[in-house]
């Protein structure tokens, strides 16, 4: 049987070739005319005055080598991307700088983030749109990679003032973000109406059922769990607006979740959905070595459910 670098053999190559990263090589086949990060690219974009796909992951994401499986290796997708876009593919593991900013970006976008991460941005680098993983075609209530492709080339060439104007508004939300931290010794009280903002923000996508944040594919937020418990005590203690979801018990009678109306402290009340969902199902069963990135479905119990271990030399891959 021919091994996959065989089969690429006769394929040519793009100008990630040049490149030592393991994960940009594993695209050097692509359709896609990738460039890698660096000052010609984004020259290049500036002179042809055309907006920037950015793909930012990692040698041992799943989900980005289905992605590019998917998508990547899709000629009619990459046809789409070449005419409208500059395309432009990052190693976060070689530059965990420009992941970090564009990955603020995309949380406050989508509240959420992880790899592969999708960004479109205006020619100067500023971004506009983005999200994780898309599939080639719309898929169990997600959107296609190839629609969206298509809708943000025609966005851009006929409500570019638009999308320019929601570039401003992110760059300056994401500028915000990154003063939030502040240097050890600064003595300045952060606002406590941001602090409450980002607590209601991470309280409104807590899966209250299952654990964790946010729905399939789910990762861990050790650093969102971290802020919260770090909260100051009169903040942690304020209750969310509004009666709150339902939810129903196995008698069929509704109950009231009061987890999420009395906001954090029954949020973390509810330490089984760290403790034993997180903890003594999912997380413990890995091999040796490995910790766990990702859930594929919106919960913690690993029975026949998939889930994705993977080892990291830069730390926590889920955001």
């Amino acid at each position: 049987m021919a091994s996959s670098q065989d089969s690429h053999a006769d394929r040519p190559v793009n100008r990630l070739a040049e490149e030592t990263s393991p994960y940009l090589l594993q695209h050097v086949h692509n359709p896609v005319d990738w460039f890698p990060w660096g000052p010609e690219a984004l020259e290049q974009a500036r002179e042809l005055d055309r907006p920037i796909f950015l793909s930012v992951g990692y040698s041992a994401c799943h989900w980005c080598h289905v992605m590019e499986r998917e998508s990547f290796e899709n000629e009619k997708i990459a046809e789409l991307l070449n005419r409208s876009f500059l395309a432009i593919k990052v190693d976060r593991e070689e530059r965990p700088d420009i992941d970090q900013v564009y990955m603020n970006a995309v949380q406050l976008l989508t509240r959420r983030g992880g790899w592969p991460m999708s960004v479109f941005m205006t020619p100067d680098g500023r971004p506009f749109f983005g999200g994780t993983y898309w599939p080639p075609t719309a898929s169990m209530g997600m959107p296609g990679f190839s629609d969206i492709v298509t809708h943000v080339a025609e966005a851009w060439n006929t409500r570019r003032d638009e999308l320019e104007q929601a570039a401003d508004e992110l760059a300056d939300a994401v500028k915000r973000v990154g003063e939030v931290t502040r240097g050890p010794g600064s003595g300045e009280p952060l606002d406590t109406g941001l602090l409450d903002h980002v607590r209601k923000q991470l309280l409104a996508a807590g899966d209250t059922r299952h654990g964790g944040f946010g729905n399939a594919p789910k990762f861990p937020h050790p650093m969102d769990v971290r802020l919260l418990l770090g909260l100051p005590p009169e903040i942690r203690r304020r209750r969310l607006p509004g009666p709150g979801p339902t939810d129903t018990r196995s008698d069929g009678r509704r109950r009231h979740l009061r987890s999420t109306r009395r906001g954090l402290p029954s949020l973390l009340h509810r330490r089984r959905l760290a403790r034993t969902s997180l903890r003594e199902n999912a997380l413990r069963q890995r091999p040796a070595g490995a910790g766990l990135s990702r859930r594929v479905r919106s919960h913690w119990l690993s029975s026949g459910i998939p889930r994705s271990f993977e080892k990291h030399s830069t730390g926590c891959s889920g955001k």
